[in-house]
């Protein structure tokens, strides 16, 4: 008979590892589905972003599109986008400390 005094508790914690990663793999399925939506130019160039870092929408007005000034327009659409993009990660970071207790995970 081998003693193996940490063997309970190694075994909790590969339970809760289990659960955790469960629930991760739940979380990154719902955040396929929830958008955050970024603006630039005072709302001439809207974009929205899902939890997967996706552009999943772009929205221009024609007040926007002035073809003397394409550039600006490039500017609108770039700074939307990235301010989508930091938003959808900040939502996926905080949803995934919930869950990990603000642990941080390589790779998530």
């Amino acid at each position: 008979m081998v003693f193996n005094p940490g063997g309970a508790s190694l075994n909790k914690m590969m339970k809760q590892a289990r659960k955790v990663q469960e629930q991760i793999a739940k979380l990154q399925e719902e955040l396929k589905e929830r958008v955050v939506e970024a603006s630039a130019g005072g709302g001439a160039v809207k974009v929205k972003v899902n939890g997967k870092q996706e552009l999943v929408e772009i929205k221009i007005k024609p007040e926007a599109v002035d073809p003397d000034d394409v550039e600006m327009l490039e500017d609108l659409i770039m700074a939307a986008v990235n301010e989508g993009l930091k938003a959808a990660q900040e939502m996926v970071s905080e949803e995934m400390a919930k869950i990990t207790g603000g642990l941080n995970i390589p790779g998530l």
